[in-house]
């Protein structure tokens, strides 16, 4: 099962298959992770709380 390469929280396959590049089989970041969030095609560090 996929996870991320950030908290090592469990993703989804379809997660996997719309917000990571094809050759990658793990997310960077996903909606678990409370300090880093997608920004385009960057990551970058959260601004502010994600309301967790």
């Amino acid at each position: 099962m996929p996870e991320c390469q950030n908290c090592g929280s469990f993703v989804t396959e379809a997660y996997v298959r719309v917000f990571t590049p094809t050759d990658v089989d793990a997310p960077r970041v996903c909606p678990d992770c409370e300090d880093l969030i997608r920004d385009g095609a960057e990551i970058r560090k959260a601004r502010s709380s994600r309301g967790g």
